[in-house]
């Protein structure tokens, strides 16, 4: 069994062939039937690419010069958009490849662009993971926790959390090769294979999402249990407890939807012998989904925080007096009873 298409370090299928040169010339043989798809998709892969580049620029000139990362929240957000950007960056490598069903950038290329696009990858998911466990520290006790929720504590933990994704996808993406024409790993053999995508699974979603819905779980939890015992404020903070919940939803639905279906694909593709063609385009279609949750942060900051959106019209809208100070300083609210509007930066 040989990989069927390969787009980065966690997105490859495949199919029963005799070796890759076989596999190249059938994946050349679909080029005539799937011309119009493949310029749709290119199409869509344009457009991601421009949204999710601008979309995390935006984010990130924001942190740096209307917030300047004076919260252990804003430097995760930081670390998030940076690693979404770059994600974005090997997208367009993907794409040519994918549409002209040839790989024209040379061996090497492909090993640097798979190693890059994995580290992107993983410290997206790791940041988005270690963000959603200090929302809980700040609203469950932030006192108790305070020392933990530093600006450099957080600098320290965000470049754990790059080192850590090298050191996960290094192996893995160093078997990637441009030798037949496409930019596909080399399968030592097929039980190697199901460990890889086993292994990418656990560390790429089922282990991130666990922890993100526990901690959400459990900050849901210590909101309905403040708003039990302050009676006085019950109103104010059951509004609260609506805001927070509904960005929960949104957060890990997006994320499940987003990544749940890329490795399905991966999975079923073990067992799949029939319909090539439209399991090809249904997998083409899933990768795209999964680069589309990178472009997809920036959007939830505008519609879940207000921070960002007031930092966002100030940067888009210079001219606009009304926008208050855009130092945001979130260390501060977290520290109160009314941190809970922090919490929604967690998108």
């Amino acid at each position: 069994q040989q990989p069927l298409v390969s787009t980065n370090i966690m997105e490859a299928s495949f199919l029963s062939d005799t070796d890759n040169q076989t596999f190249v010339d059938e994946h050349f043989y679909f080029d005539d039937t799937i011309n119009g798809f493949s310029v749709a998709m290119a199409a869509l892969y344009l457009v991601v690419c421009i949204l999710g580049l601008a979309g995390n620029s935006l984010v990130i000139v924001a942190i740096l010069k209307l917030d300047k990362m004076s919260s252990s929240t804003t430097v995760y957000v930081f670390n998030l958009a940076l690693a979404d950007g770059l994600f974005m960056v090997g997208l367009p490598f993907i794409a040519s490849q994918n549409f002209q069903n040839h790989w024209m950038f040379g061996d090497t290329a492909c090993k640097v662009v798979m190693v890059l696009d994995g580290i992107n990858q993983f410290t997206s998911v790791f940041c988005l993971t270690v963000m959603s466990v200090d929302r809980y520290m700040a609203l469950a006790d932030p006192l108790r926790f305070a020392r933990w929720r530093t600006p450099r504590c957080a600098k320290i933990v965000s470049a754990f959390l790059w080192l850590f994704s090298l050191l996960t996808i290094l192996p893995m993406a160093l078997h990637f090769s441009a030798d037949h024409g496409l930019c596909i790993p080399e399968v030592v053999s097929d039980a190697w294979w199901l460990g890889v995508l086993s292994y990418t699974f656990v560390m790429g979603f089922a282990l991130p999402f666990t922890i993100m819905t526990a901690s959400y779980a459990a900050l849901l939890l210590t909101l309905r249990s403040q708003r039990l015992r302050t009676p006085t404020q019950n109103q104010e903070s059951h509004r609260l407890e609506r805001q927070v919940t509904k960005m929960v939803v949104v957060v890990v639905v997006v994320f499940g939807v987003c990544w749940l279906p890329f490795y399905a694909f991966n999975f079923s593709s073990l067992y799949q012998n029939g319909l090539v063609l439209t399991f090809a385009r249904g997998f083409e279609f899933v990768v795209l989904l999964s680069y589309s949750w990178s472009c997809a942060n920036p959007i939830l900051y505008a519609c879940l925080s207000d921070t960002f959106r007031r930092h966002f019209r100030s940067l888009l809208c210079p001219a606009d007096k009304s926008t208050p100070s855009m130092q945001c300083n979130t260390e501060r609210c977290d520290s109160s009873d009314t941190g809970v509007r922090d919490v929604t930066i967690v998108a």
